[in-house]
């Protein structure tokens, strides 16, 4: 059917088809190109290439495709498919070749003269079901694939709404209110003040808020005493308590903040809003919209929002354009959004970095005179003059960075290794000195070490056969006080009950969270699924000290002390994509009164919500994969007593600041870097991740 086709049509295809070849382009982005030129009657082959670049920044988490940065940095496009496998410098080259045809004016009066385009960004007239739109403006003109466009316009819209609502407030009721819930902090200055207690001021007045800061700073800390203030402060106008909501992207991500909040609100005792008026039962947001099987809509919609007065969701990082625009959709439009989150945490694995473009200028607050005005008569707090700025946006204004640490210190160790990291201008902004600056700060860990500070290491290896990685693999999760050892030394008798089965594996799920391996890397040695299978050889005698149960094809996949990780929610069995369980061997058979010695067999404990625990048939498991090692992306949400990362040995395109940021911060207590080449670690400390989305003015 091509060959009816034009011939520059019909090259251009063949062209992609050789990058879809080499792994630098995918087979859906190929497909979606032809079917444009076919059903679209499309035959420019600007336009077709353009749209098979927007599809493919798609795939790589970009919102749209920014057509200036693909003109004058090429390079940046067609990234790797596997982690293992580098793109051809052939396949880069002729997609410069491609682009130096064409100049940017050129470019975007071709789009916007294309049927299958609406032009936006020319404020032309918008048919409604053009697959593409030109937007953006004209010093940065983007092309959306159209749901994407779709979803950025809902956000934008969602937030603007709630921006322009400006609740009234009581100032003498607020200040009272937050004298109850907040206690003069120790060290505050004019130059430091109690960012927590200006987030709960801010966010009493606005429909729409964000509170970011790193681990530590007291996100869930803050929101408690947010949902309390403004329980409290609907309880002085005797109006209605509020339904308020708790949600998070993933299900690990909701255990833990259902852990942290609980323990937050039984701290209020005394406060006048009561205990039962702030929910401790965290959703995952596909649970709060309510999925509808082999759908991609919810029950929630605009037409059945959400019975809820305040929604807050954790871990904003992790939430794409797709859902957060389907949240806001299904949210009433006077119902309060409130996100925490670490804005320099990785971004969400699905296309956007909403949180992240929300709070590009968090850094230097922007606060307007008159909102730092407010703050001191309200909050008692003053704002630093270099945090203020007459030019502040609406957004400016519902935003707060928290800002001091109450679990590391800065000056050494974790807390210090994280702030370089993150750093946007190191002492001497280069790599060189940003490496040298890390490598100093492990070589001078201090001996003992500080508690506030947390311990770092780096250790050079050659490969994973090598004697150290060896033996920390051992150690961390076959060695004393592993959950190895405490799922064989504690296992209850034969003859024990559910609860003391269920009280072993609780303490096997709490132990294992105490040593993690995280890679960059899903393929290759250095990736999951080379290092899942060394550890399970270096740790074969912890694991299987006696026969393996079940059939032989069963023996090859599951085994007592086998960690899985969902990697997709199934809500049958009430999991979610990210839960983390323990397989462990158990009585079968009989009943809990007289079980059936003779028989024993494998069950997966999953931890639930409420503290319990969930077991399991390995049989029903169809989404699982071994988790010794498991990718950085997939530990957002959690935390581990002792984190372990490696790196790969080769530079990758994967490998960014925002990763072993997010890697460093996995860590309670402990971290460690494996690496092999410090060019490798100084690109990572290097390279930011640049997005590309529109959601930056909002």
């Amino acid at each position: 059917m091509d060959s009816a086709m034009p011939s520059n049509t019909v090259n251009l295809l063949e062209t992609l088809r050789g990058w879809v070849d080499a792994g630098a382009l995918r087979a859906l982005d190929l497909a979606l190109t032809r079917f444009v030129a076919r059903k679209g009657a499309e035959a420019d082959d600007a336009v077709l290439l353009a749209i098979a670049l927007t599809s493919e920044r798609n795939g790589h988490g970009h919102v749209c495709l920014d057509l200036q940065g693909a003109l004058t940095n090429p390079q940046a496009l067609l990234g790797r498919l596997r982690d293992d496998r580098e793109i051809s410098l052939r396949v880069q080259d002729a997609l410069a070749a491609q682009l130096r045809k064409l100049s940017l004016p050129n470019w975007v009066e071709r789009l916007a003269a294309s049927p299958v385009i609406s032009d936006w960004l020319g404020a032309g007239a918008d048919d409604g079901v053009s697959p593409l739109v030109l937007a953006g403006h004209d010093a940065q003109p983007l092309l959306y694939l159209r749901r994407y466009w779709a979803y950025e316009n809902r956000i934008r819209a969602g937030i603007r709404a709630r921006l322009s609502d400006h609740i009234r407030v009581d100032t003498a009721v607020l200040r009272t209110q937050l004298d109850a819930l907040f206690a003069p902090q120790d060290g505050a200055t004019p130059a430091q003040p109690d960012w927590q207690r200006i987030a709960c001021a801010l966010a009493a007045r606005s429909a729409f808020f964000i509170i970011t800061g790193g681990p530590g700073t007291g996100k869930t800390t803050t929101v408690v005493r947010l949902l309390a203030l403004l329980q409290g402060i609907a309880a002085d106008a005797d109006a209605p308590v509020l339904r308020i909501e708790l949600a998070a992207p993933t299900g690990k991500a909701a255990a833990r903040l259902n852990e942290s909040i609980t323990d937050q609100v039984r701290n209020l005792a005394g406060h006048q809003a009561p205990e039962a008026s702030i929910p401790t039962r965290v959703k995952t947001l596909h649970r709060l919209l309510g999925t509808i099987p082999d759908s991609r809509q919810f029950r929630h919609h605009a037409a059945h929002p959400l019975p809820a007065d305040v929604v807050v969701v954790d871990e904003a990082s992790m939430v794409d354009v797709e859902m957060m625009a389907r949240l806001l959709e299904a949210m009433r439009p006077d119902t309060r959004l409130i996100l925490l989150g670490d804005k320099d945490q990785l971004s969400s694995v699905e296309a956007g970095a909403v949180l992240g473009d929300l709070c590009q200028r968090a850094a230097r607050a922007h606060y307007r005179p008159e909102t730092a005005d407010w703050l001191q008569q309200a909050s008692g707090q003053a704002i630093p003059v270099d945090f203020i700025d007459a030019g502040g946006t609406e957004l400016d204004q519902a935003v707060v960075m928290l800002r001091k640490s109450y679990r590391f210190s800065e000056d050494g160790g974790i807390g210090a290794l994280a702030a370089l990291v993150n750093d946007a201008a190191p002492p001497a902004a280069n790599a060189a000195n940003r490496l040298g600056a890390a490598l100093a700060l492990f070589a001078h860990e201090q001996t003992p070490h500080r508690r506030d500070l947390g311990t770092i290491r780096a250790l050079r290896l050659t490969e994973t056969a090598d004697a150290g990685f060896s033996r920390l693999m051992r150690e961390g999760y076959g060695g004393e006080n592993s959950y190895l050892q405490v799922m064989w030394n504690n296992a209850p008798a034969d003859t024990a009950d559910q609860a003391a089965l269920d009280a072993w594996a609780k303490q096997v799920l709490e132990a294992q969270k105490r040593f993690q391996l995280l890679t960059p890397l899903r393929e290759g040695v250095r990736g999951v699924e080379g290092l899942n299978q060394r550890i399970v050889e270096l740790l074969h005698a912890q694991l299987l000290p006696e026969p393996a149960l079940g059939t032989a094809s069963s023996r090859r996949h599951w085994f007592p002390g086998r960690p899985v990780l969902m990697t997709r929610n199934d809500y049958s069995l009430n999991l979610m994509n990210g839960d983390i369980g323990v397989t462990l061997k158990v009585p079968v058979g009989g009943d809990n009164a007289a079980p059936d010695l003779s028989r024993q067999a494998l069950r997966v404990a999953f931890p639930t919500a409420d503290g319990g625990v969930r077991w399991v048939l390995p049989s029903r498991l169809q989404t699982v994969e071994t988790v010794f090692a498991m990718t950085v992306h997939k530990s957002q949400g959690s935390e581990f007593t002792h984190t372990v990362l490696i790196l790969p040995d080769k530079p990758n395109p994967v490998l960014t600041r925002e990763l072993v940021y997010t890697a460093i911060t996995r860590a309670k207590q402990q971290f460690t870097l494996l690496y092999s080449d410090d060019s490798v670690l100084g690109e990572a400390l290097k390279r930011r991740v640049q997005r590309v989305s529109g959601l930056r003015e909002v």
